[in-house]
């Protein structure tokens, strides 16, 4: 198992309700591929350093995951399609032991 770090910024228009549905959508792919969440830390909305589809804000979340080799492909590609995340980036932690 090796340490990941995901981290989404989602659409600055949802509300509490959606952005708990967003998350618990990723994690429920981050359990179907295999990997346990150690801990999730949610900034909130915070200022974009650079406009997407003209929006200047974003809800910012990340995500510390234990998961197998193959889980971060697996959740990216399901990331991808998903319209309330504006940007994802999931990064293999090798700081940590």
């Amino acid at each position: 198992m090796h340490k990941y770090e995901l981290g989404i910024i989602l659409h600055p228009q949802l509300e509490e309700e959606g952005i708990r549905a967003e998350h618990d959508v990723i994690l429920e792919l981050i359990a179907r591929f295999g990997g346990v969440i150690d801990k999730v830390d949610i900034w909130g909305k915070r200022k974009l350093a650079y406009e997407i589809q003209k929006l200047t804000e974003g809800h910012y979340t990340f995500f510390y995951i234990d998961g197998p080799p193959t889980l971060p492909r697996e959740v990216e590609d399901r990331l991808r399609i998903r319209e309330n995340v504006l940007r994802h980036l999931i990064i293999r932690r090798d700081d940590i032991a």
